[in-house]
């Protein structure tokens, strides 16, 4: 299986990811980034746009920190049939969304931070960790 098709199986199991009403899937780094070869899959609009190699480096940075027990990728869109488009990452951590936000490097901040889930938007089944709470980090 190429890494597109494990990817594309895998966004499409709760239905259509661009209709609205589709729960949106929320991936592990490694289910986003690995075979991902196509950048503005992420951070489309920072200048320079990171590659999804540098963006991984990143996201698994602040995974490993002592604060934080996951780091998922929210699929926003796959209307590219190269691979699906995402605009949010979600860290499940102690820490505050403005501590969050300092986490990342000035060209690749997020345009906004915020705690708990986004009202009005369904999300695949996801137990958020014992004494951690999600923050989203979403790029414009």
């Amino acid at each position: 299986m190429t890494p597109l098709e494990r990817i594309t199986e895998r966004v499409r199991r709760n239905g259509d990811v661009d209709d609205a009403a589709t729960p949106r899937p929320l991936l592990t780094l490694a289910e986003f980034f690995e075979g991902n070869e196509v950048t503005g899959s992420m951070g489309c609009n920072l200048t320079p746009t990171p590659t999804p190699s540098e963006m991984y480096s990143i996201l698994q940075r602040i995974a490993a920190r002592p604060d934080v027990a996951d780091v998922r990728v929210q699929v926003t869109m796959f209307d590219d049939p190269e691979w699906p488009f995402s605009d949010t990452v979600w860290v499940m951590t102690s820490a505050s969304p403005e501590a969050v936000s300092e986490w990342f490097e000035e060209d690749v901040r997020p345009d906004e931070c915020w705690q708990g889930w986004t009202d009005g938007v369904s999300f695949e089944p996801y137990s958020v960790p014992k004494g951690k709470h999600p923050v989203a980090c979403w790029w414009d």
